[in-house]
Protein backbone atom coordinates (compact mmCIF):
# COMPACT_ATOMS: atom_id res chain seq x y z
CA UNK A 1 0.00 0.00 0.00
CA UNK A 2 2.82 2.40 0.87
CA UNK A 3 4.60 1.85 -2.45
CA UNK A 4 1.41 2.07 -4.51
CA UNK A 5 -0.03 5.12 -2.73
CA UNK A 6 3.10 7.13 -1.85
CA UNK A 7 5.55 6.19 -4.61
CA UNK A 8 3.36 5.22 -7.56
CA UNK A 9 0.60 7.76 -6.69
CA UNK A 10 -2.20 5.20 -7.24
CA UNK A 11 -5.47 6.25 -5.60
CA UNK A 12 -6.34 4.44 -2.36
CA UNK A 13 -9.21 2.21 -3.57
CA UNK A 14 -7.30 1.00 -6.63
CA UNK A 15 -4.16 0.41 -4.53
CA UNK A 16 -6.17 -1.59 -1.98
CA UNK A 17 -7.73 -3.71 -4.74
CA UNK A 18 -4.26 -4.48 -6.21
CA UNK A 19 -2.86 -5.27 -2.74
CA UNK A 20 -5.67 -7.67 -1.85
CA UNK A 21 -5.45 -9.42 -5.21
CA UNK A 22 -1.69 -9.78 -4.73
CA UNK A 23 -1.72 -11.15 -1.19
CA UNK A 24 -3.00 -14.44 0.20
CA UNK A 25 -2.72 -15.62 3.82
CA UNK A 26 -1.86 -19.14 4.93
CA UNK A 27 -2.40 -19.60 8.66
CA UNK A 28 -0.08 -22.09 10.37
CA UNK A 29 -1.23 -22.08 13.97
CA UNK A 30 -4.32 -21.67 16.14
CA UNK A 31 -2.35 -21.10 19.36
CA UNK A 32 -3.13 -17.53 20.49
CA UNK A 33 0.42 -16.93 21.77
CA UNK A 34 1.83 -17.72 18.32
CA UNK A 35 -0.39 -15.22 16.50
CA UNK A 36 1.68 -12.05 16.48
CA UNK A 37 0.58 -8.80 18.09
CA UNK A 38 3.02 -5.93 17.57
CA UNK A 39 3.11 -2.92 19.94
CA UNK A 40 1.88 0.33 18.37
CA UNK A 41 4.70 2.13 20.22
CA UNK A 42 7.24 0.12 18.20
CA UNK A 43 5.52 1.07 14.93
CA UNK A 44 5.49 4.74 15.97
CA UNK A 45 9.26 4.69 16.43
CA UNK A 46 10.27 2.48 13.50
CA UNK A 47 7.52 2.65 10.86
CA UNK A 48 5.40 5.78 11.39
CA UNK A 49 4.06 5.88 7.81
CA UNK A 50 3.12 2.19 7.87
CA UNK A 51 1.21 2.86 11.09
CA UNK A 52 -0.78 5.65 9.41
CA UNK A 53 -1.64 3.25 6.58
CA UNK A 54 -2.67 0.50 9.01
CA UNK A 55 -4.95 2.98 10.84
CA UNK A 56 -6.53 3.95 7.52
CA UNK A 57 -7.01 0.30 6.49
CA UNK A 58 -8.59 -0.46 9.87
CA UNK A 59 -10.91 2.58 9.76
CA UNK A 60 -12.30 1.60 6.34
CA UNK A 61 -12.61 -2.03 7.47
CA UNK A 62 -14.51 -1.10 10.66
CA UNK A 63 -16.78 1.31 8.75
CA UNK A 64 -17.69 -1.59 6.45
CA UNK A 65 -18.37 -3.95 9.40
CA UNK A 66 -20.45 -1.26 11.16
CA UNK A 67 -22.60 -0.78 8.05
CA UNK A 68 -23.39 -4.52 7.98
CA UNK A 69 -23.85 -4.98 11.75
CA UNK A 70 -25.15 -1.62 13.04
CA UNK A 71 -24.80 -1.18 16.80
CA UNK A 72 -22.69 -4.33 17.31
CA UNK A 73 -19.85 -2.63 19.20
CA UNK A 74 -18.49 -5.90 20.54
CA UNK A 75 -18.05 -7.23 17.01
CA UNK A 76 -16.13 -4.08 16.03
CA UNK A 77 -13.82 -4.60 19.00
CA UNK A 78 -13.26 -8.28 18.13
CA UNK A 79 -12.58 -7.53 14.46
CA UNK A 80 -10.37 -4.46 14.82
CA UNK A 81 -6.74 -4.61 13.70
CA UNK A 82 -5.90 -2.40 16.68
CA UNK A 83 -6.25 -4.03 20.11
CA UNK A 84 -6.81 -1.58 22.94
CA UNK A 85 -5.39 -2.27 26.40
CA UNK A 86 -2.43 -1.42 28.65
CA UNK A 87 -0.22 -1.76 25.60
CA UNK A 88 -1.97 -0.88 22.34
CA UNK A 89 -1.16 -3.61 19.80
CA UNK A 90 -1.63 -4.41 16.14
CA UNK A 91 -3.19 -7.82 15.52
CA UNK A 92 -1.12 -8.97 12.55
CA UNK A 93 -3.38 -11.95 11.76
CA UNK A 94 -6.39 -9.64 11.42
CA UNK A 95 -4.36 -7.45 9.08
CA UNK A 96 -3.50 -10.57 7.05
CA UNK A 97 -7.13 -11.63 6.72
CA UNK A 98 -8.35 -8.15 5.74
CA UNK A 99 -5.53 -7.61 3.24
CA UNK A 100 -5.77 -10.94 1.40
CA UNK A 101 -8.04 -12.36 -1.29
CA UNK A 102 -7.71 -15.90 0.13
CA UNK A 103 -7.19 -17.35 3.62
CA UNK A 104 -6.38 -21.01 4.18
CA UNK A 105 -5.50 -23.50 6.88
CA UNK A 106 -3.14 -26.41 6.23
CA UNK A 107 -5.28 -29.47 7.06
CA UNK A 108 -9.03 -29.95 6.80
CA UNK A 109 -9.67 -29.95 10.56
CA UNK A 110 -7.42 -26.89 10.97
CA UNK A 111 -9.22 -24.95 8.22
CA UNK A 112 -12.54 -25.68 9.96
CA UNK A 113 -11.16 -24.43 13.29
CA UNK A 114 -9.91 -21.28 11.51
CA UNK A 115 -13.45 -20.67 10.21
CA UNK A 116 -15.37 -21.67 13.34
CA UNK A 117 -13.23 -20.08 16.06
CA UNK A 118 -9.96 -18.25 15.26
CA UNK A 119 -11.42 -16.01 12.52
CA UNK A 120 -15.13 -16.74 13.02
CA UNK A 121 -16.23 -13.08 12.62
CA UNK A 122 -14.17 -12.69 9.45
CA UNK A 123 -15.58 -15.93 8.02
CA UNK A 124 -19.12 -14.64 8.61
CA UNK A 125 -18.15 -11.46 6.76
CA UNK A 126 -16.46 -13.08 3.73
CA UNK A 127 -17.00 -16.87 3.68
CA UNK A 128 -15.83 -17.14 0.05
CA UNK A 129 -12.29 -16.13 1.09
CA UNK A 130 -11.69 -19.20 3.25
CA UNK A 131 -10.18 -22.43 1.88
CA UNK A 132 -8.26 -25.54 2.88
CA UNK A 133 -4.92 -26.64 1.48
CA UNK A 134 -3.70 -29.77 3.25
CA UNK A 135 0.10 -29.77 3.58
CA UNK A 136 2.31 -32.17 1.64
CA UNK A 137 5.89 -33.44 1.51
CA UNK A 138 8.13 -34.10 -1.47
CA UNK A 139 8.54 -37.81 -2.28
CA UNK A 140 11.89 -37.09 -3.97
CA UNK A 141 13.54 -36.18 -0.67
CA UNK A 142 11.31 -38.08 1.74
CA UNK A 143 11.40 -41.45 -0.02
CA UNK A 144 13.75 -41.65 -2.98
CA UNK A 145 16.69 -39.83 -1.40
CA UNK A 146 16.38 -40.87 2.24
CA UNK A 147 15.05 -44.42 1.81
CA UNK A 148 16.48 -45.90 -1.43
CA UNK A 149 15.94 -49.47 -0.17
CA UNK A 150 12.20 -49.02 0.22
CA UNK A 151 11.98 -46.93 -2.98
CA UNK A 152 13.64 -49.74 -4.99
CA UNK A 153 11.28 -52.31 -3.46
CA UNK A 154 8.30 -50.19 -4.55
CA UNK A 155 9.72 -49.54 -8.05
CA UNK A 156 10.12 -53.30 -8.59
CA UNK A 157 6.42 -53.75 -7.90
CA UNK A 158 4.75 -50.76 -9.61
CA UNK A 159 7.38 -48.92 -11.67
CA UNK A 160 8.65 -45.34 -11.24
CA UNK A 161 5.47 -43.38 -12.04
CA UNK A 162 4.72 -42.74 -8.33
CA UNK A 163 7.73 -40.41 -8.01
CA UNK A 164 5.90 -37.66 -9.92
CA UNK A 165 2.37 -38.88 -9.17
CA UNK A 166 2.35 -40.20 -5.61
CA UNK A 167 -1.28 -41.34 -5.87
CA UNK A 168 0.06 -44.27 -7.95
CA UNK A 169 1.22 -45.82 -4.64
CA UNK A 170 -2.35 -47.17 -4.41
CA UNK A 171 -1.21 -49.82 -6.90
CA UNK A 172 0.56 -51.42 -3.89
CA UNK A 173 -2.73 -52.27 -2.15
CA UNK A 174 -3.19 -55.64 -3.92
CA UNK A 175 0.27 -56.64 -2.61
CA UNK A 176 -0.54 -55.96 1.07
CA UNK A 177 -0.94 -59.72 1.62
CA UNK A 178 1.76 -60.82 -0.83
CA UNK A 179 4.26 -62.92 1.19
CA UNK A 180 7.27 -61.90 -0.91
CA UNK A 181 6.42 -58.19 -0.84
CA UNK A 182 5.79 -58.30 2.93
CA UNK A 183 9.23 -59.85 3.37
CA UNK A 184 10.90 -57.26 1.10
CA UNK A 185 9.31 -54.28 2.87
CA UNK A 186 10.23 -55.70 6.30
CA UNK A 187 13.78 -56.31 5.07
CA UNK A 188 14.16 -52.70 3.87
CA UNK A 189 12.99 -51.47 7.29
CA UNK A 190 15.35 -53.80 9.16
CA UNK A 191 18.32 -52.62 7.09
CA UNK A 192 17.45 -49.00 7.91
CA UNK A 193 17.23 -49.89 11.60
CA UNK A 194 20.65 -51.60 11.54
CA UNK A 195 22.16 -48.60 9.79
CA UNK A 196 20.61 -46.16 12.26
CA UNK A 197 21.65 -48.32 15.24
CA UNK A 198 25.26 -48.13 14.05
CA UNK A 199 24.92 -44.35 13.66
CA UNK A 200 23.54 -43.99 17.22
CA UNK A 201 26.26 -46.18 18.67
CA UNK A 202 28.92 -44.06 16.96
CA UNK A 203 27.33 -40.69 17.80
CA UNK A 204 25.89 -41.37 21.26
CA UNK A 205 27.83 -44.40 22.49
CA UNK A 206 24.53 -46.20 23.22
CA UNK A 207 24.12 -49.86 22.35
CA UNK A 208 20.77 -50.29 20.60
CA UNK A 209 18.86 -53.52 20.18
CA UNK A 210 18.03 -53.30 16.43
CA UNK A 211 15.21 -55.82 16.81
CA UNK A 212 13.49 -53.59 19.41
CA UNK A 213 10.60 -51.41 18.32
CA UNK A 214 11.90 -48.00 17.23
CA UNK A 215 9.37 -45.66 18.83
CA UNK A 216 10.06 -42.15 17.51
CA UNK A 217 8.74 -38.75 18.58
CA UNK A 218 10.53 -35.97 16.68
CA UNK A 219 9.18 -32.42 16.33
CA UNK A 220 9.57 -29.02 17.99
CA UNK A 221 9.51 -29.32 21.77
CA UNK A 222 6.23 -27.77 22.87
CA UNK A 223 3.66 -28.40 25.58
CA UNK A 224 0.90 -28.86 22.98
CA UNK A 225 2.86 -31.60 21.17
CA UNK A 226 2.88 -33.43 24.50
CA UNK A 227 6.34 -34.94 24.76
CA UNK A 228 5.36 -35.12 28.47
CA UNK A 229 2.64 -37.69 27.69
CA UNK A 230 5.32 -39.81 26.03
CA UNK A 231 7.56 -39.38 29.13
CA UNK A 232 4.76 -40.62 31.39
CA UNK A 233 4.37 -43.71 29.20
CA UNK A 234 8.12 -44.42 29.31
CA UNK A 235 8.08 -44.20 33.13
CA UNK A 236 5.01 -46.46 33.24
CA UNK A 237 6.80 -49.08 31.10
CA UNK A 238 9.89 -48.78 33.28
CA UNK A 239 7.84 -49.31 36.46
CA UNK A 240 6.11 -52.34 34.95
CA UNK A 241 9.43 -53.97 34.07
CA UNK A 242 10.79 -53.26 37.57
CA UNK A 243 7.65 -54.66 39.18
CA UNK A 244 7.73 -57.94 37.24
CA UNK A 245 11.19 -58.45 35.67
CA UNK A 246 10.44 -62.07 34.70
CA UNK A 247 7.50 -61.07 32.49
CA UNK A 248 7.95 -60.90 28.70
CA UNK A 249 8.04 -57.30 27.42
CA UNK A 250 8.19 -56.08 23.83
CA UNK A 251 11.58 -54.34 23.67
CA UNK A 252 11.42 -50.64 22.77
CA UNK A 253 13.89 -47.95 21.92
CA UNK A 254 12.14 -44.64 22.51
CA UNK A 255 13.69 -41.69 20.66
CA UNK A 256 12.57 -38.16 21.33
CA UNK A 257 14.10 -35.29 19.38
CA UNK A 258 13.46 -31.65 18.67
CA UNK A 259 14.57 -28.11 19.37
CA UNK A 260 13.19 -25.69 21.95
CA UNK A 261 12.69 -21.98 21.30
CA UNK A 262 15.48 -20.02 23.06
CA UNK A 263 13.27 -18.39 25.70
CA UNK A 264 10.84 -21.25 26.27
CA UNK A 265 11.65 -22.45 29.80
CA UNK A 266 9.16 -25.34 29.93
CA UNK A 267 10.46 -26.75 26.62
CA UNK A 268 14.00 -26.73 28.03
CA UNK A 269 12.74 -28.54 31.14
CA UNK A 270 11.03 -31.17 28.97
CA UNK A 271 14.36 -31.90 27.24
CA UNK A 272 16.04 -32.11 30.66
CA UNK A 273 13.36 -34.56 31.82
CA UNK A 274 13.78 -36.82 28.76
CA UNK A 275 17.57 -37.02 29.28
CA UNK A 276 17.15 -37.58 33.03
CA UNK A 277 14.68 -40.43 32.48
CA UNK A 278 17.17 -41.86 29.97
CA UNK A 279 19.99 -41.74 32.53
CA UNK A 280 17.97 -43.86 34.96
CA UNK A 281 16.34 -46.27 32.49
CA UNK A 282 19.41 -46.89 30.30
CA UNK A 283 21.64 -47.73 33.27
CA UNK A 284 19.28 -50.06 35.11
CA UNK A 285 20.61 -53.63 34.77
CA UNK A 286 17.17 -55.12 35.51
CA UNK A 287 15.77 -53.33 32.44
CA UNK A 288 18.64 -54.36 30.14
CA UNK A 289 17.90 -53.77 26.47
CA UNK A 290 14.12 -54.05 26.88
CA UNK A 291 13.77 -50.28 27.18
CA UNK A 292 16.11 -47.54 26.03
CA UNK A 293 15.47 -43.79 25.95
CA UNK A 294 17.46 -41.54 23.67
CA UNK A 295 17.21 -37.79 23.17
CA UNK A 296 18.21 -37.06 19.58
CA UNK A 297 20.31 -33.91 19.74
CA UNK A 298 20.22 -31.12 17.17
CA UNK A 299 17.23 -32.56 15.32
CA UNK A 300 17.41 -31.27 11.73
CA UNK A 301 16.64 -32.39 8.18
CA UNK A 302 19.83 -34.43 7.75
CA UNK A 303 19.08 -36.34 10.97
CA UNK A 304 15.40 -36.71 10.01
CA UNK A 305 16.52 -38.35 6.76
CA UNK A 306 18.20 -41.05 8.86
CA UNK A 307 15.70 -41.58 11.66
CA UNK A 308 12.41 -41.51 9.70
CA UNK A 309 13.24 -44.49 7.43
CA UNK A 310 14.25 -46.48 10.55
CA UNK A 311 11.14 -45.77 12.64
CA UNK A 312 8.55 -48.43 13.45
CA UNK A 313 6.18 -46.20 15.42
CA UNK A 314 5.48 -42.51 14.75
CA UNK A 315 4.16 -40.44 17.67
CA UNK A 316 1.67 -37.71 16.70
CA UNK A 317 0.01 -37.09 20.05
CA UNK A 318 -0.90 -33.38 20.21
CA UNK A 319 -4.05 -32.33 22.06
CA UNK A 320 -6.93 -32.46 19.55
CA UNK A 321 -7.48 -29.05 17.97
CA UNK A 322 -3.94 -27.70 18.48
CA UNK A 323 -1.78 -29.08 15.62
CA UNK A 324 -2.43 -27.21 12.38
CA UNK A 325 -1.29 -30.10 10.19
CA UNK A 326 2.09 -31.66 10.79
CA UNK A 327 4.27 -32.99 7.99
CA UNK A 328 6.47 -35.34 10.03
CA UNK A 329 3.38 -37.56 10.33
CA UNK A 330 3.30 -37.79 6.51
CA UNK A 331 7.03 -38.53 6.22
CA UNK A 332 6.73 -41.43 8.68
CA UNK A 333 3.66 -42.81 6.90
CA UNK A 334 5.43 -42.77 3.53
CA UNK A 335 8.48 -44.50 5.04
CA UNK A 336 6.58 -47.38 6.59
CA UNK A 337 6.11 -46.39 10.24
CA UNK A 338 2.72 -46.88 11.89
CA UNK A 339 1.19 -43.83 13.58
CA UNK A 340 -0.01 -43.60 17.16
CA UNK A 341 -1.95 -40.36 17.30
CA UNK A 342 -4.90 -38.23 18.25
CA UNK A 343 -7.55 -37.04 15.79
CA UNK A 344 -5.68 -33.81 15.14
CA UNK A 345 -4.10 -32.00 12.21
CA UNK A 346 -3.44 -34.15 9.16
CA UNK A 347 -3.75 -37.35 11.26
CA UNK A 348 -7.48 -37.09 10.55
CA UNK A 349 -6.94 -37.23 6.79
CA UNK A 350 -4.28 -39.95 7.13
CA UNK A 351 -6.80 -42.11 9.00
CA UNK A 352 -9.34 -41.35 6.29
CA UNK A 353 -6.96 -42.34 3.48
CA UNK A 354 -5.55 -45.52 5.06
CA UNK A 355 -8.53 -46.49 7.25
CA UNK A 356 -8.51 -45.72 10.99
CA UNK A 357 -7.96 -49.43 11.68
CA UNK A 358 -4.48 -49.09 10.14
CA UNK A 359 -3.43 -46.38 12.59
CA UNK A 360 -3.43 -46.39 16.39
CA UNK A 361 -5.94 -43.62 17.14
CA UNK A 362 -6.67 -42.70 20.76
CA UNK A 363 -7.79 -39.90 23.00
CA UNK A 364 -10.21 -37.03 23.25
CA UNK A 365 -11.45 -35.39 20.06
CA UNK A 366 -12.02 -31.66 19.46
CA UNK A 367 -15.64 -31.81 20.71
CA UNK A 368 -14.55 -33.71 23.85
CA UNK A 369 -11.88 -31.10 24.57
CA UNK A 370 -14.49 -28.32 24.24
CA UNK A 371 -16.84 -30.19 26.59
CA UNK A 372 -13.99 -30.72 29.08
CA UNK A 373 -13.15 -27.00 28.95
CA UNK A 374 -16.74 -26.14 29.76
CA UNK A 375 -16.91 -28.67 32.58
CA UNK A 376 -13.46 -27.71 33.85
CA UNK A 377 -10.31 -29.84 33.54
CA UNK A 378 -8.97 -31.02 36.90
CA UNK A 379 -5.67 -32.89 36.69
CA UNK A 380 -6.03 -33.98 40.32
CA UNK A 381 -9.01 -36.25 39.44
CA UNK A 382 -6.85 -38.31 37.05
CA UNK A 383 -3.93 -38.31 39.48
CA UNK A 384 -6.19 -39.67 42.25
CA UNK A 385 -7.88 -42.28 40.04
CA UNK A 386 -4.93 -43.78 38.10
CA UNK A 387 -2.27 -45.45 40.28
CA UNK A 388 0.33 -45.81 37.49
CA UNK A 389 -0.04 -42.14 36.57
CA UNK A 390 0.25 -41.13 40.24
CA UNK A 391 3.39 -43.23 40.65
CA UNK A 392 5.03 -41.69 37.57
CA UNK A 393 4.20 -38.11 38.63
CA UNK A 394 5.42 -38.78 42.19
CA UNK A 395 8.73 -40.13 40.84
CA UNK A 396 9.28 -36.99 38.73
CA UNK A 397 8.27 -34.81 41.67
CA UNK A 398 10.39 -36.59 44.32
CA UNK A 399 13.64 -36.38 42.35
CA UNK A 400 13.76 -40.10 41.46
CA UNK A 401 15.02 -39.08 38.02
CA UNK A 402 17.12 -36.19 39.33
CA UNK A 403 18.70 -37.44 42.59
CA UNK A 404 21.33 -34.68 42.65
CA UNK A 405 18.63 -32.03 42.22
CA UNK A 406 15.43 -33.32 43.81
CA UNK A 407 13.47 -30.12 43.01
CA UNK A 408 14.64 -30.00 39.40
CA UNK A 409 11.23 -30.79 37.87
CA UNK A 410 8.94 -29.00 40.33
CA UNK A 411 7.88 -26.52 37.60
CA UNK A 412 6.95 -29.38 35.26
CA UNK A 413 4.86 -31.14 37.92
CA UNK A 414 3.26 -27.88 39.01
CA UNK A 415 2.28 -27.15 35.41
CA UNK A 416 0.86 -30.66 34.87
CA UNK A 417 -1.13 -30.57 38.11
CA UNK A 418 -2.36 -26.97 38.13
CA UNK A 419 -2.28 -25.22 34.75
CA UNK A 420 -1.93 -27.71 31.93
CA UNK A 421 -3.73 -26.16 28.94
CA UNK A 422 -3.09 -29.30 26.90
CA UNK A 423 -4.68 -31.87 29.22
CA UNK A 424 -1.91 -34.47 29.34
CA UNK A 425 -3.52 -36.49 32.14
CA UNK A 426 -6.91 -36.59 30.36
CA UNK A 427 -5.43 -38.72 27.55
CA UNK A 428 -2.97 -40.76 29.65
CA UNK A 429 -5.20 -43.81 30.23
CA UNK A 430 -6.29 -44.09 26.58
CA UNK A 431 -2.69 -43.55 25.40
CA UNK A 432 -1.22 -46.29 27.60
CA UNK A 433 -3.98 -48.70 26.52
CA UNK A 434 -3.35 -47.85 22.86
CA UNK A 435 0.40 -48.42 23.33
CA UNK A 436 -0.46 -51.92 24.65
CA UNK A 437 -2.23 -52.57 21.31
CA UNK A 438 0.92 -51.39 19.54
CA UNK A 439 2.97 -53.95 21.52
CA UNK A 440 0.51 -56.69 20.70
CA UNK A 441 0.63 -56.07 16.94
CA UNK A 442 4.41 -55.65 16.92
CA UNK A 443 4.70 -59.26 18.14
CA UNK A 444 3.11 -60.35 14.86
CA UNK A 445 5.59 -59.01 12.25
CA UNK A 446 3.53 -60.17 9.27
CA UNK A 447 0.33 -58.41 10.38
CA UNK A 448 2.36 -55.33 11.36
CA UNK A 449 3.96 -55.16 7.89
CA UNK A 450 0.57 -55.60 6.20
CA UNK A 451 -0.58 -52.41 7.93
CA UNK A 452 2.70 -50.73 6.98
CA UNK A 453 2.10 -51.52 3.29
CA UNK A 454 -1.47 -50.20 3.48
CA UNK A 455 -0.16 -46.95 5.01
CA UNK A 456 2.49 -46.51 2.32
CA UNK A 457 -0.05 -47.29 -0.41
CA UNK A 458 -2.47 -44.68 0.94
CA UNK A 459 0.00 -41.84 1.52
CA UNK A 460 -0.30 -40.45 -2.05
CA UNK A 461 -2.56 -37.55 -1.05
CA UNK A 462 0.25 -36.10 1.07
CA UNK A 463 2.58 -35.20 -1.79
CA UNK A 464 3.55 -31.53 -1.96
CA UNK A 465 2.95 -31.88 -5.73
CA UNK A 466 -0.79 -32.14 -4.97
CA UNK A 467 -0.64 -29.30 -2.42
CA UNK A 468 1.19 -26.93 -4.79
CA UNK A 469 -1.15 -27.80 -7.67
CA UNK A 470 -4.11 -26.78 -5.46
CA UNK A 471 -2.45 -23.50 -4.40
CA UNK A 472 -1.62 -22.72 -8.05
CA UNK A 473 -5.17 -23.45 -9.21
CA UNK A 474 -7.24 -22.01 -6.34
CA UNK A 475 -5.14 -19.16 -4.91
CA UNK A 476 -2.27 -18.05 -7.15
CA UNK A 477 -4.06 -18.39 -10.49
CA UNK A 478 -0.98 -19.74 -12.28
CA UNK A 479 -0.57 -22.53 -14.83
CA UNK A 480 2.09 -25.26 -14.67
CA UNK A 481 4.98 -24.85 -17.11
CA UNK A 482 7.53 -27.44 -18.23
CA UNK A 483 10.33 -24.91 -18.65
CA UNK A 484 13.57 -26.49 -17.40
CA UNK A 485 15.54 -24.19 -15.07
CA UNK A 486 19.27 -25.00 -15.24
CA UNK A 487 20.83 -26.16 -11.96
CA UNK A 488 22.60 -23.39 -10.00
CA UNK A 489 26.09 -24.85 -10.62
CA UNK A 490 25.83 -24.28 -14.40
CA UNK A 491 26.72 -20.86 -15.89
CA UNK A 492 23.57 -18.85 -16.75
CA UNK A 493 24.40 -18.34 -20.45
Amino acid sequence: MRILVDVEKVDWDKAWEITKNTCAYTNHTVLPEALERWPVSMFEKLLPRHLEIIYAINQRHLDHVASLFPGDVDRLRRMSVIEEGDCKRINMAHLCVIGSHAVNGVARIHSEIVKQSVFKDFYELEPEKFQNKTNGITPRRWLLLCNPGLADTIVEKIGEGFLTDLSQLRKLLPFASDEVFIRDVAKAKQENKLKFSAFLEKEYGVRINPSSMFDVHVKRIHEYKRQLLNCLHIITLYNRIKKDPAKAFVPRTVMIGGKAAPGYHMAKMIIKLVTSIGDVVNNDPIVGDRLKVIFLENYRVSLAEKVIPAADLSQQISTAGTEASGTGNMKFMLNGALTIGTMDGANVEMAEEAGAENLFIFGLQVEDIKALDQKGYHAQEYYDRLPELRQAVDQISSGFFSPKEPDCFKDVVNMLMNHDRFKVFADYEAYVACQAQVDQLYQNPKEWTKKVIKNIACSGKFSSDRTITEYARDIWGVEPCDLQIPPPNLPKD
